[in-house]
């Protein structure tokens, strides 16, 4: 079988983006000038679908702006990627964070399904020091995944 790596129109990899864009959000995202830019650069990176995205936005969760934690929480549930479910339970945990980050931390989670995601929100919905409306919110999404 011969496979032919000449581009062609409509090929799986025209979708993908040009070597450098992931690279070009990842620095635009990174950089402390415009916080509006670093918003759409976080919210592309989400879209991108690229493995690549995961690490920069990891890095992300733990920035000082609380916008760009919210955003980058959005962005790697729907990468779906399981490295990230360490930094996003930290986030769901993390009371000094806003709830609506918190929130998205839980629904990111939820999206990523894995065996550690599902675990860190099982032992949230059974903390009982835990925000109780929060704890329901939690629990609430663990029903919409079904038996787990």
């Amino acid at each position: 079988m011969n496979l032919s790596l000449e581009k062609q129109d409509d090929e799986w990899y025209n979708s993908l983006p040009q070597k450098g864009e992931v690279y070009d959000l990842v620095f635009t995202a990174m950089s402390e000038a415009d916080s509006e830019g670093r918003l759409r650069a976080v919210i592309a990176l989400g879209k991108s679908d690229d493995p690549r995205a995961v690490r920069p936005l990891m890095d992300l969760l733990s920035d000082k702006d609380p916008e760009i934690r919210l955003f980058a929480t959005t962005a790697l549930g729907h990468l779906k990627s399981g490295r990230p479910v360490d930094g996003l339970i930290g986030r769901l945990r993390d009371r000094s964070e806003r709830t609506a980050t918190r929130e998205q931390a839980a629904v990111s989670l939820s999206a990523i399904r894995s065996t550690g995601a599902l675990r860190g929100l099982r032992e949230f919905v059974a903390d009982e020091d835990e925000d109780p409306a929060l704890r329901l919110y939690v629990d609430t999404l663990m029903g919409n995944i079904g038996p787990w």
